[in-house]
């Protein structure tokens, strides 16, 4: 009789299966790896009273990048409990998961084998350990005093620009394309030999003894002519494409950076510019309202759930509310810059009313006489929630925030999906906004500068180097190109990133940035930066606390005269992007600049501190003068 195992191997929190873990992706468990699968087996059946995200805005803004299928926004299927009854309910549910890859290596005699060969047996029998859930070889030649040896993944897989992803093939590998001559599924071997100089794993078969191969061959510039066609494999689907993959393999380490990377859509919960809160109440529940005629709202108080939120108005005022969202402007007749409403809001002479979603404050006295040449106006977002979707990933190659499109997107399900995964932040945060003179003033000095031709040529260069084969017909290296004010935004935004993190009480990890930055008519500057741990709700206070008088200006000078020095200077201090770099930063690095992947939204890129504060040439600093 098999020995009875528990279906839960580990955890992982709601941020990473955004960010690092979500569908597609690699999870390196303490003694397995596994992938997680596609939306077609994640199974809400066993959650009794799971709740879709609403965020009307965010959903159109999906349904216009990925396809009008999609209907809702979900959480990951979790249930209370496990810490109370690790074998209840509770501890049969969550995200599904697959070992991958399918090849395990024993770590005492090195056999090489599939997970399905019955080589290796699996044990998981401790509910409240899942970590400590492991592969054995019970048949090891070389086991110790009873004791099974531990199979771990053999570390290699391939993958391709198209978000294939697949085991590498040992057997022909090992027999140069070919099969083992006096074994139909030889018994294979893997020496691990370590070095300085690239992998050095030499590949034996142990059926005919005469062939093998070091796996040192498929990497370097001519890896290409010893790796197979891509099979287009989705390995968290299982399925195959059914056109061929024209893409060129490359061979990947289990645990590699770059065999995931999130393609997720952004967005606030505020209302339209001038909104009440009822307004904003109607919008976030429009699906289950839209149908509603005059005559059932009493009775719906009673049966329908949302309602409740609705109790503090009669049924006169929100039919009048529905009537007027109906009438008003379609979320898809909006802009698609998911953007341009909050900053309707944010920069609104007049804050809309407070609600559970957002709750802004802003000082009657205004910004404190010691910063009204740099800020316009401070805003305390005492409560905000942002709502976060996944709609896809790539492999080999990380998506533009700004075209997605030149990458390849990796499939979520086997059909068109209906739902997406999502999460939601329940924080708070500081708005910043700088004065329009200041500007437009910094950027007639810099525009023609030397420092800032060497980013946009730099920005041309990365473009063509990683796109221009991609895209049919003319191409624009320019296109995209984010302008002047917003490497200075963005800068200003790390420094106080940095500082604030010092202060309030939150990792920098935990904050994220919002930067809005445009040119023309109407023109947008400011910064939000807000707490950013989808499963930590509510606030500590301590981020807005620092809008006030005294904690602003303290970090906003700590926070430039940091930036004047950093210990990797002069090297940092003197860098530019010149010809043929195409890096994305000038005077930056991780000493002074740099922040976590999470808090950053543009990847740690377009941040010089020459631009904001005068390391350099003082004509080319925002801030010339320390306030």
């Amino acid at each position: 009789m098999p020995a009875k195992h528990f279906r839960r191997v580990g955890a992982v929190r709601p941020s990473h299966l955004m960010f690092t873990t979500g569908v597609g992706a690699l999870v390196d468990l303490p003694n397995l790896s596994v992938l997680v699968r596609g939306l077609d087996d994640w199974n809400y059946t066993g959650i009794p009273d799971w709740e879709e995200i609403r965020e009307p805005r965010l959903l159109t803004k999906v349904r216009k990048t990925i396809g009008k299928s999609v209907e809702q926004l979900r959480p990951a299927p979790w249930l209370a409990g496990t810490d109370q009854e690790p074998t209840g309910p509770a501890s049969r549910i969550g995200v599904p998961v697959t070992p991958f890859p399918a090849w395990l290596r024993c770590t005492a005699c090195h056999e090489l084998a599939p997970v399905d060969s019955k080589v290796f047996g699996f044990e998981n029998a401790k509910p409240r350990k899942p970590h400590e859930a492991r592969f054995f070889h019970a048949a090891c030649p070389r086991k110790k005093s009873g004791r099974r040896p531990l199979a771990v993944a053999a570390r290699f897989v391939l993958a391709c620009t198209s978000g294939h992803l697949d085991d590498f093939p040992y057997p022909r590998f090992v027999h140069h394309g070919g099969g083992c001559a006096k074994a139909s599924h030889p018994r294979l071997r893997m020496d691990d030999r370590g070095g300085n100089l690239g992998a050095n794993v030499l590949i034996r078969c142990l059926s005919c003894g005469d062939a093998r191969r070091n796996l040192r061959e498929v990497f370097g510039p001519r890896a290409a002519d010893k790796l197979p066609r891509c099979r287009g494999r989705h390995a968290h689907l299982g399925v195959f494409d059914t056109e061929p993959c024209k893409a060129e393999l490359k061979v990947l380490v289990v645990g590699a950076s770059n065999q995931w990377f999130a393609q997720t859509l952004r967005a606030l919960a505020v209302p339209r510019s001038g909104d009440s809160e009822l307004a904003a109440k109607v919008e976030q529940h429009w699906d289950a309202l839209e149908q509603f005629e005059e005559s059932v709202i009493s009775f719906a108080r009673k049966v329908v759930p949302i309602m409740r939120e609705f109790e503090k108005w009669s049924d006169e005022e929100i039919w009048a509310a529905i009537e007027r969202h109906r009438a008003g402007p379609k979320d898809d007749d909006e802009d698609e810059d998911l953007r341009q409403r909050e900053w309707e809001v944010l920069s609104a002479r007049r804050l809309p009313a407070p609600t559970d979603d957002l709750t802004l404050r802003r000082d009657p006295a205004g910004v404190p006489g010691r910063l009204k040449g740099g800020y316009a106006d401070v805003i305390q977002a005492e409560r905000l929630r942002e709502v976060r979707a996944l709609i896809g990933f790539t492999r080999l190659d990380a998506p533009d925030p700004d075209d997605p499109d030149l990458v390849r997107r990796a499939p979520l399900a086997r059909a068109a999906a209906t739902w997406v995964p999502a999460s939601e932040v329940r924080g708070e945060g500081i708005f910043l906004r700088l004065p329009e003179e200041l500007l437009v003033d910094w950027t007639s000095r810099v525009e023609n500068s030397l420092a800032m031709a060497e980013h946009r040529e730099a920005y041309g260069r990365f473009r063509k180097n990683r796109y221009s084969g991609r895209i049919a017909g003319p191409f624009d290296p320019m296109r995209n190109w984010p302008g002047e004010r917003f490497i200075a935004l963005h800068t200003l935004s790390h420094l106080l990133i940095r500082t604030i993190a010092l202060e309030c009480g939150y990792s920098s990890a935990s904050l994220a940035e919002r930067i809005y930055a445009k040119d023309g008519p109407e023109p947008w500057a400011g910064i939000l930066i807000y707490t950013a741990v989808p499963d930590a709700e509510g606030t500590l206070g301590g981020l807005v606390s620092l809008a006030e008088e005294e904690p602003l200006v303290r970090i906003t000078r700590r926070a430039l005269g940091d930036a004047l020095h950093c210990s990797s200077d002069p090297l940092c201090a003197e860098r530019l992007p010149h010809e043929p770099a195409d890096f994305l930063h000038g005077a930056a690095c991780h000493v002074c600049l740099f922040v976590s992947e999470t808090t950053c939204e543009r990847g740690n890129r377009f941040l010089d501190r020459r631009f904001v504060v005068p390391i350099d040439d003082p004509e080319l600093a925002l801030f010339p003068e320390l306030p």
